[in-house]
């Protein structure tokens, strides 16, 4: 099925994000006629989410986030993750600046993982996937926003379990998790 953009009009606007409506097109001659319709676009600019993992003697640590979230109403633990609200942006200085803001861990080595589209039904924003190792501690320097925030050592274990449990309901985090355990598995490293 093809989709024809017949106008576009921003409808919001926000230092985060823009909403416009599509008017779009569905179908063409093999389908039948045409339908119009409105299609409903979030802009954003592109966001990094970051896997800080620690490998220590007795065992394999990731740190995690947990902040309230307004739009679902409660307190969640995640992968540290998010956007300067600006489109020009180096990927890997994104990921290395908001995991020392979220959780003021530095990091000695980067490895970007993936690029994943966050919601694309809805929304049109890029996320950064990169896996964060050799940390070190330092200072946050959160946002007002972020000013509930927690950070969390959890073993590994623990984390997986966490995803089936209901503790972390993030669908990036899961998706970057995975996406970590693919690349971990594809390329023999334990």
């Amino acid at each position: 099925m093809s989709i024809k953009t017949i106008s576009s009009r921003e409808v919001y606007r926000n230092p985060w994000c823009s909403v416009r409506e599509d008017v779009i097109e569905r179908g063409g001659a093999a389908e039948g006629e045409p339908k119009r319709g409105i299609y409903g676009v979030m802009d954003k600019d592109p966001a990094c989410i970051v896997i800080p993992l620690e490998v220590a003697a007795d065992g394999e640590f990731v740190w995690l986030v947990r902040q309230y979230r307004y739009t679902v109403g409660d307190t969640y633990y995640e992968l540290p993750q998010g956007g300067w609200e600006t489109a020009e942006v180096d990927p890997e200085e994104l990921a290395r600046g908001e995991l020392a803001e979220e959780t003021g861990l530095r990091v000695e080595r980067m490895v970007r993982l993936a690029d994943l589209w966050i919601a694309y039904g809805a929304m049109r924003q890029i996320h950064h996937v990169f896996l964060a190792e050799g940390l070190s501690h330092g200072e946050t320097e959160r946002d007002p926003e972020e000013h509930d925030m927690t950070v969390h050592r959890v073993a590994v274990t623990e984390f997986e379990a966490m995803i089936l449990d209901g503790r972390v309901m993030d669908n990036c985090t899961v998706a970057a998790w995975g996406v970590y355990r693919v690349w971990k598995d594809k390329l023999g490293k334990s």
